[in-house]
């Protein structure tokens, strides 16, 4: 691989773009606003200012969202996930996997999913 699309790579995995990139186009397919263009000045803004504290970070879904995606995923009601199941998830909401440590025996329960989204 040559030393530019390495450092390329780099670039993009550092900042995180691919992620927001990804996170982007989703917040886009759920709303599905009228001017798309505006839409993404927002949430970007919206970004900024909860990188400053002040205020909050731009969600996909809210809370009763995330409440009926875990309860689909734990179709046995029995308070828990599997790790696979949870990334799983993320993946589809286009958020980043790569820093979870998590065993295949480890119980994702509601709480924990809730923070992840």
């Amino acid at each position: 691989m040559a030393a530019g699309e390495e450092q390329s790579r780099e670039y993009l995995r550092r900042h995180r773009l691919p992620e927001l990139l990804h996170r982007l186009g989703a917040l886009l397919l759920f709303h599905r606003p009228e001017r798309p263009r505006e839409f993404l000045i927002q949430v970007l803004e919206r970004v900024k200012a909860g990188r400053r504290a002040e205020g909050e970070y731009p969600f996909l879904m809210d809370e009763a969202n995330v409440d009926a995606m875990f309860s689909l995923l734990d179709v046995l009601g029995q308070g828990y996930i599997r790790p696979a199941q949870y990334r799983e998830a993320l993946k589809t909401l286009g958020l980043s996997t790569e820093d979870l440590e998590l065993e295949d025996n480890d119980l994702i329960t509601l709480d924990v999913f809730k923070e992840g989204m």
